[in-house]
């Protein structure tokens, strides 16, 4: 059974490849433009859990894109 969280990077992992293939990058030279390590774009590409949100919103402000947390529900104690 697959996860919110799971669903949610398998879109950004997805989405990020559209966005670099639009573009006419390789993975090496989004890795270049955006400050990462190609290591990390590689990881984001294939939706690994542990990626960090600020380094992903780094490469995708190449793009215009960025992403936020938000709250869908109050906790009530």
């Amino acid at each position: 059974m697959r996860t919110n969280t799971q669903d949610t990077l398998s879109g950004i992992a997805l989405t990020l490849k559209e966005l670099r293939d639009k573009a006419g990058l390789t993975q090496e030279d989004l890795a270049r433009r955006s400050g990462v390590g190609l290591r990390f774009v590689r990881d984001v590409e294939q939706g690994k859990a542990t990626v960090r949100m600020d380094k992903v919103n780094q490469v995708l402000a190449l793009f215009g894109y960025h992403l936020e947390a938000t709250k869908d529900h109050e906790i009530l104690a």
